[in-house]
């Protein structure tokens, strides 16, 4: 059998060419996004931040659509894809603190193939347009507004329209008051290592101020002792469930004088504040006397929960690190590729029986 080499033949060489472009473009369908995990939905107070973040891939040169839409707010804006697929988009404090409590809904737009969005905000009109078509879809803010479930499965229809390439991930959140409550102390006798927490709104990661102080403390001559015992500390809130946070210290009373003392749990950023009283006794009074002394969530001196230390002059310590301040975290888009898998197929197939045809 005679070979025929390729060199001096135009015409072979490039169907050799045309067979090995088909076979480098991925065979894979158009680019989309993977919508939100069931169930994860975050909570929130007035004046958290919010963090969308995630992966878009086919890096789109207008970047992603974002659209947050909740009871009387409404925000459009785009966010550009960073180099390695990701986006960051954080909703600030400024616009959070106003936020009326309720549900608010998330939508990440993509503009897919045509690298445009075609389902667009007239800021000017209050309206969703379709840019295909020029029509109106329906009426987002203004007069004639739909409320915010509506308004987002409409713009979730338009979207997903057969005859718009866009696609889209959701995400919601839930804003609430801030607010903090301290779980029930009781009695605790003298020398008690005891943990102290509770619940809150606030969004993980957020700060407390924790205060402990003696009733007894007061004016008092400089030649004589005040008797005041005390601590503070600063708390970091933990994630929780039920859409509420937790929060918790270790305090060490060895040093506490039995008295009656006041907790004070405050929030650094957000006005919110809780009190609560707990009585510290002689260790002796629970021995033997009768006298019942319950005694919340004991720790032995050797608990790995870290401790606010009790002194005569109230020191500020940090007592229990955390993770970055909570997000609202959309999930991974997938990668798709420039041309569809059916034209690829069609390449390779035709660049296949050019390469095998005489000339």
């Amino acid at each position: 059998m005679n070979y025929r080499p390729l060199t001096g033949n135009p015409y072979r060489t490039a169907c050799f060419a045309l067979l090995i472009f088909a076979l480098a473009v991925p065979c894979v369908s158009a680019i989309t996004l993977t919508p939100g995990s069931p169930g994860s939905v975050a909570t929130i107070a007035q004046g958290d931040p919010v963090t969308i973040s995630g992966i878009a891939t086919g890096h789109p040169q207008v970047g992603l659509q974002i659209w947050f839409i909740g009871y009387n707010f409404v925000k459009v804006t785009t966010v550009q894809v960073n180099d390695d697929n990701s986006y960051v988009y954080i909703l600030r404090e400024a616009d959070t603190v106003n936020l009326a409590p309720g549900q608010y809904f998330v939508i990440v737009q993509h503009p897919m193939e045509n690298g445009r969005f075609d389902i667009v905000y007239d800021s000017a009109t209050g309206t969703v347009k379709n840019v295909q078509t020029g029509q109106t879809v329906f009426q987002l803010t203004g007069s004639g507004s739909l409320q915010s479930p509506d308004a987002a499965n409409a713009l979730l229809t338009a979207i997903g329209s057969q005859n718009i390439d866009d696609t889209f991930a959701t995400v919601s959140f839930f804003v609430s008051q801030p607010i903090v409550g301290i779980n029930s102390i009781g009695t605790i006798p003298q020398g008690t290592l005891f943990i102290l927490n509770g619940t809150t709104s606030l969004a993980a990661g957020d700060n407390l101020m924790v205060e402990v102080t003696s009733s007894s403390f007061g004016p008092t001559a400089k030649t004589s002792s005040s008797g005041f015992s005390g601590t503070a500390g600063m708390v970091t809130v933990q994630p929780g469930s039920g859409g509420q946070n937790v929060w918790s210290c270790g305090v060490d009373t060895s040093t506490f004088t039995p008295d009656e003392y006041l907790v004070t749990v405050s929030g650094v950023t957000q006005s919110v504040t809780a009190s609560a009283k707990f009585t510290v006794v002689p260790a002796s009074s629970c021995n033997g006397s009768g006298e019942i002394c319950p005694i919340p969530s004991l720790v032995s001196a050797n608990s790995t929960t870290p401790a606010v230390t009790a002194s005569q002059n109230s020191t500020v310590v940090p007592v229990i690190t955390s993770p970055s301040a909570a997000t609202t975290k959309l999930p991974s888009t997938t990668q798709g590729a420039s041309l569809p898998a059916a034209l690829c197929v069609a390449g390779i197939t035709v660049a296949a029986l050019l390469c095998c045809r005489r000339p």
